[in-house]
């Protein structure tokens, strides 16, 4: 429970109460496996924990977790205000900005704990499913033009802007109203809008919580990629592990695809770099002691916290819209180079940087509870009532891409993930490799040269940059997907096999 407040302003109080301590690191001896591939660090590891700290490895990969400081951050989770039952990691955690990536917490309502370093500065970062009606032999013949004509249409790379500059009046209502604008203006379907997480709209956005400057930011970045280890992938559905399932979803094989993966640009960046700021500023005026500065939070019924929250939902309304135009142009493109039969149907969108008010069982009872996943995807089973119709029977479908190079998967939720993980799982491979330790091994022509020799096309503004998000500076995709799948939190569905890949 958040104490109560106090007269306390100090900036000495400020840095007292938000100040990193030097604290023993995990070591193999501290932590103790509960389950196959599930590990626990007790409550007792540290006198500040309010709860445990949970995290999904195997065997094989139980080591990789010590190579940097993402276990520290876990522990750290654990001391969150309100935190309920245990802080999370999945399988594909590395360190972050506060939470590890892949880090999940949940907070009860309404007092509770919200801290913007537990959805990061790319808000609603998440992934989206194109399936389209050809197969991987009907496009060879077009897929050097396919690939040229994507990297013409699509914007890509840092601070880059594209085609839809909005004023103020039409940005707000972007980031209130989220995809629906996106359909009002004729750049979704009906059909679009049923295939996105939420609906592609948190109604909790407001654009007066939303700076000018976030505002101006994002003002001509919609439709736009950015850089880092964003992309468009275009691939071909390889093997399928569920046939039930991928009949339900429309997955057949050898279907090309379309992934799409971005967030909220610029925009969501400052809306993450403003509210932590207000938030250190705020903090002295509540006896919330934190053992990293990263972990800024606040209660989230204070009129700040509920303010942060508002422009985050703004952020994400901003980045589905995003995800929404980039498949509008993905579309058109296809049309062009293929002919207008050609097709794209959405199969999922998802959101893996987020804030979400859901209910699960604590202590016994239903409570409402604040889910933050960082670097983690919802992945909600069967008979949800969050999940639209066509999902009931399968649970909603989860969009894990790979590395560049690699496979990406289809999984889906599970109700095991709502018993043991807040509904949530992986979100992709996860970084072994810093980007600059990455560099050094490889020149970016190298690794487009060595790819192009596994007949997989890569378009980028910035070639030198390229080994930044090699395969070799990843985990494996194929055993992170697997540890979730042992551990019952998604199930496997199908693999992709990337062909032409778009990077920031």
């Amino acid at each position: 429970m958040v104490t109560t407040q106090c007269q306390v302003n100090t900036m000495d109080t400020l840095q007292l109460l938000t100040a990193p301590t030097r604290r023993r690191t995990v070591q193999r001896d501290d932590i103790y496996q509960i389950g196959p591939v599930e590990w626990e660090i007790p409550q007792s590891f540290r006198n500040d924990m309010r709860v445990p700290a949970r995290f999904f490895a195997s065997k094989k990969t139980v080591g990789e977790v010590f190579k940097d400081l993402s276990l520290e951050q876990l522990v750290n989770v654990t001391t969150l205000p309100g935190i309920v039952s245990y802080a999370l990691a999945m399988p594909d955690m590395h360190q972050g900005y506060g939470f590890p990536i892949g880090g999940v917490a949940a907070t009860l309502l309404p007092n509770g704990a919200v801290s913007p370093g537990g959805i990061g500065y790319d808000i609603n970062c998440g992934v989206r499913l194109l399936l389209s009606n050809i197969s991987e032999t009907e496009l060879a013949p077009y897929k050097d033009q396919l690939a040229n004509e994507l990297s013409r249409s699509i914007p890509s790379g840092t601070g880059r802007g594209g085609r839809f500059v909005l004023g103020e009046g039409e940005l707000n209502k972007v980031i209130e109203l989220g995809a629906q604008w996106a359909f009002k203006n004729a750049f979704a379907t009906d059909d679009d809008l049923k295939h996105i997480e939420s609906g592609g709209r948190l109604k909790t956005a407001h654009a007066n919580a939303v700076s000018e400057l976030a505002k101006k930011r994002g003002s001509n970045q919609l439709g736009t990629l950015g850089a880092g280890n964003h992309f468009i992938e275009v691939g071909v559905i390889d093997k399928i592990f569920d046939p039930a399932i991928a009949y339900a979803f429309g997955i057949r094989p050898n279907q090309v695809t379309v992934l799409v993966h971005t967030g909220s640009r610029g925009l969501g960046h400052q809306v993450a770099t403003d509210y932590i700021r207000l938030m250190l500023e705020e903090m002295p005026r509540y006896e919330i002691t934190i053992p990293d500065k990263e972990l800024t939070c606040l209660p989230f019924s204070s009129d700040l916290g509920q303010k942060y929250f508002s422009a985050m939902s703004a952020a994400a309304n901003y980045a589905w819209v995003n995800r929404q135009l980039l498949t509008h142009l993905a579309r058109q493109t296809l049309q062009y180079v293929m002919g207008c039969d050609a097709t794209l149907r959405l199969l999922y969108d998802v959101a893996h940087n987020i804030a979400k008010i859901e209910e699960y069982e604590v202590n016994g009872k239903k409570s409402k509870v604040l889910v933050q996943r960082k670097g983690a995807t919802r992945a909600f089973g069967p008979n949800n009532p969050e999940i639209i119709k066509e999902y009931q029977g399968t649970g909603q479908p989860v969009i894990i891409p790979g590395s560049m190079g690699t496979a990406s998967y289809v999984l889906a939720g599970t109700a095991t993930a709502m018993e043991k993980s807040f509904g949530s799982t992986c979100h992709g491979a996860g970084r072994s490799m810093s980007r600059h330790a990455a560099l050094k091994i490889q020149h970016g022509k190298e690794l487009q040269k060595e790819l192009a020799e596994h007949n997989i096309i890569i378009r980028t503004p910035s070639i030198r940059y390229l080994s930044e998000e090699a395969p070799y500076a990843y985990k494996d995709i194929d055993e992170v997907v697997n540890i979730v799948a042992q551990a019952g939190i998604a199930k496997k569905v199908a693999r992709l096999r990337p062909l032409i890949a778009i990077k920031g």
